[in-house]
């Protein structure tokens, strides 16, 4: 059993760091929040530290996942930030969806004081957090990504080691440019279906398990059909993660131009007043 400590108690933090302590790991969690980071002790037990360097100090392996690179920079890089209070030989794993060159800048000072670091998006949402059934793409070094492996496995089905650090934000990004051209798709196809009058509750059923089946179609288009749109991934970080892909593709010369028109498509979304909605509200505007 290893002493860890979490940064971050978002949507995915919150039941990621209650599955480490559930599975007998001594965590103390750190949240801007604090309430939210008492209530978490109160559901699972564990202890909270005021800062993210105290709740650094003595633990073996630190998770962050906060929200953007600013945030990881703060809690990670700051005078308070975790980074201060871990010792050689320990090691931190970012969650967060970041930008490729935060976790090239977050591995080069983890080395400098002996930390290792592996950057380590997910993927599965709120409900692959809450049942422990995350994908987790990982980028660092080959000993670092084995060290932390049994932790990870708290929260995740699967875990990949993609390659060198910032792979795994690279494949976070790839994810996201998938999910995007999918959602937009499905949008366009289940409005197409009901202004043509049919009963796309049974065209769902008759093709989900052919050529056109998805994740998205079958774990949301039924709820896309009834304009439900409470699942946690809100519309406000899919921009976020698609800002870092096409910032990405920019320094590359890679060619994006259906996730820009959907990156588009989801502004339209937020400007309606509905940026928390989670992403396959993108239908909401045809």
């Amino acid at each position: 059993m290893a002493s860890v400590s979490f940064i971050g108690l978002g949507v995915m933090g919150y039941p990621m760091a209650g599955h480490l302590q559930a599975a007998g790991h001594d965590v103390t969690v750190w949240n801007r929040t604090t309430n939210k980071a008492a209530d978490w002790v109160a559901q699972h037990g564990g202890q909270t530290a005021p800062t993210p360097r105290e709740a650094a100090e003595g633990s073996q392996v630190v998770f962050v996942c906060v929200g953007d690179d600013p945030d990881v920079q703060e809690v990670v890089l700051g005078q308070d930030g975790a980074l201060a209070g871990m010792s050689s030989g320990t090691t931190l794993v970012d969650h967060t969806t970041t930008s490729a060159d935060l976790a090239r800048e977050l591995a080069e000072a983890g080395a400098a004081q002996g930390v290792g670091f592996l950057d380590a998006p997910v993927s599965g949402g709120e409900a692959g957090a809450q049942n422990g059934q995350l994908a987790v793409m990982c980028g660092g070094e080959p000993e670092v990504f084995e060290r932390v492996g049994p932790l990870i496995d708290t929260f995740a089905k699967a875990r990949t080691l993609i390659g060198p650090t910032g792979h795994g934000q690279l494949c976070k990004s790839v994810n996201q440019i998938c999910i995007a051209g999918l959602v937009q798709g499905l949008s366009e196809a289940i409005a197409f279906g009901q202004k043509s009058g049919i009963d796309m509750d049974k065209v769902l059923d008759a093709i989900s398990g052919g050529a056109a089946g998805s994740w998205q179609m079958a774990n949301r288009g039924q709820t896309m059909v009834a304009r439900e749109f409470d699942f946690g991934f809100a519309v406000d970080w899919m921009r976020k993660d698609l800002r870092i892909a096409l910032a990405q593709a920019e320094a590359i010369d890679a060619d994006l131009t259906v996730t820009r028109l959907v990156d588009g498509y989801y502004s339209e979304v937020q400007e309606a007043g509905h940026n928390r909605w989670d992403t396959s509200s993108l239908v909401s505007r045809l």
